[in-house]
């Protein structure tokens, strides 16, 4: 299993990038809706803040298969969650 370490990088690499690509699809492409934009934005972050507070903070801690099955769990969620947010930056018109 990769380090609580490891996995709080690859959120902030995920939610970083996210936020990156709409602001240059935002200056890219000048017709994108402000609404829509900060929405985006606004879930990435969101979205990022409470996988830290989950990872922070696990369920279980006495049993170690659990924990395993906790940051499992949460994994599966952002490799999700990202993939949506990613669409949703590739769809902002």
């Amino acid at each position: 299993m990769a380090s609580i370490r490891d996995l709080k990088k690859d959120i902030n690499y995920l939610a970083s990038e996210i936020v990156t690509e709409a602001y240059v699809r935002k200056m890219i492409f000048s017709d994108i809706k402000d609404d829509e934009f900060k929405k985006v934005i606004a879930d990435a972050i969101d979205f990022r803040n409470e996988l830290i507070a989950r990872i922070n903070h696990p369920d279980g801690k006495s049993d170690p298969k659990k924990v395993k099955a906790y940051f499992k769990d949460i994994r599966n969620e952002m490799d999700q969650k990202f993939s949506e947010l990613v669409e949703a930056v590739n769809n902002l018109k």
